[in-house]
């Protein structure tokens, strides 16, 4: 894969140009997506920046998301060459730090769960998952050095763990979501893919102009709270055997561990959160239902049929307990710096009928806090799993140092 930190080290020491640092992506894409199929679009004539400290980055950008040089078609017929005018914010903030935009990643329609037909470039029998799947392949695969998703359930942390590669999913809106294709205004929240944490880490500092998001020269042993959240159901082998491993190595490596039980309230979160989602995406999508309903995607238009009867006040009881489980939350905080645990049920499923299943993954984006990825172990079948670090609301600084330790550890055992 592509080290965003180490590409910006070369160019700024002069080792390689900003050009041929594009360049080299261009032809890395060349060789690679004919199989994996990771772009729906790209561009052979992208140039680098001449500025920015992300100047010869070059960026893929998941099809939800506005570009005004490519078209955003949502995975979806129905937006079959749609050209927005204007760049979605998150892309203006690639733009003004320097980066290249060099295509729109892959996505599952409208970011729900028909798949797409990506490959997972550590074994091409298996899904990449989703909903971001051309992201997390495009970055696997070594072809971009980043690249922006979405997550609504687990669509940026799962293809992460599937993939092999490092994510974060920051505290809810510390990217915006204006010009991204809305699921559900509570959830969706972008984030990146890129190889390792420091580069993660790199990546949204250039973004947001937060230098505090940088790494320290030195990490800090952390507390860790290991969940198993057992209202979610037992993970797979590999799963549990990533989350063992994690655990062991940051014991090693020093760090205060403990086995964490979260209060009730978090389970009962974890069960309303559909009920948020379903309800919101009635009215995010309400036009694409109803004028072009048997153009929708199969999987997505069943749910959207399955939950029409969602009443508001079953909506309005969930946003409720959400709200009491964020602040039982905060207290969790007092007691650990972060939360090790599981990143997906286990390794990417076989075939792509399915993304595979973000029950892992919903509670904290419900929770809207800051979400790391780091690959912890390969499984049979040369399929990486994934474990996920999470921190308290606006400490994603803490969040990527507690990832880059975790990820130390594991390099060392």
């Amino acid at each position: 894969m592509m080290s965003l930190a180490e590409l910006q080290r070369r160019i700024d020491s002069g080792e390689i140009s900003a050009d041929a640092a594009i360049a080299q992506s261009r032809e890395a894409i060349t060789a690679h997506d004919k199989t994996i199929g990771a772009f729906v679009c790209r561009s052979e004539a992208v140039c680098a920046a001449s500025a920015g400290p992300l100047r010869g980055i070059a960026v893929g950008i998941k099809d939800i998301i506005d570009t005004s040089d490519f078209p955003t078609e949502m995975g979806s017929a129905i937006y079959k060459g749609w050209r927005p005018r204007a760049d979605a914010p998150v892309v203006a903030m690639l733009r003004e730090a320097g980066a290249s935009i060099v295509g729109k990643t892959t996505t599952t329609a409208f970011a729900a769960n028909d798949p797409t037909a990506t490959l997972n470039p550590r074994n091409h029998g298996h899904t990449p998952g989703g909903s971001s799947s051309g992201s997390a392949a495009a970055v696997a695969a070594g072809m971009i050095p980043l690249a922006l998703g979405t997550q609504t359930g687990g669509s940026v942390i799962r293809p992460a763990s599937f993939c092999g590669v490092a994510a974060i999913k920051p505290s809810f809106r510390l990217l915006p979501t204006v010009g991204v294709k809305c699921f559900s205004w509570t959830l969706d929240t972008v984030g990146l893919f890129a190889a390792g944490v420091k580069d993660l880490a790199h990546g949204l500092s250039a973004m947001t102009n937060r230098r505090e998001l940088l790494p320290a020269a030195a990490i800090e042993t952390p507390r860790i709270g290991i969940v198993t959240q057992d209202f979610a159901g037992a993970p797979e082998a590999a799963g549990g055997e990533a989350l063992r491993i994690a655990t062991s190595a940051v014991e090693r490596a020093g760090a205060l561990v403990r086995a964490l039980d979260l209060p009730e309230t978090m389970a009962e979160a974890w069960r309303i959160q559909p009920t948020v989602q379903q309800f919101e995406a009635h009215q995010a999508l309400a036009w694409e239902y109803r004028t072009h309903y048997y153009a929708m995607p199969p999987l997505l238009r069943a749910r959207l049929d399955e939950s029409a009867g969602t009443a508001p006040a079953a909506y309005d009881e969930a946003r409720g307990i959400a709200n009491r489980a964020r602040r039982s939350l905060m207290k969790v905080f007092d007691e650990v710096d972060v939360i090790l645990t599981f990143a997906a049920p286990g390794a990417a499923p076989k075939g792509l009928a399915s993304t595979g299943d973000a029950r892992f993954n919903r509670l904290w984006t419900l929770m809207g806090v800051p979400c790391v990825t780091v690959p912890a172990t390969i499984s049979e079948g040369g399929l990486p799993v994934g474990v996920q670090v999470i921190a308290r609301f606006g400490d994603d600084a803490g969040a990527l140092e507690a990832a880059r330790f975790v990820e130390h550890a594991l390099a060392r055992r």
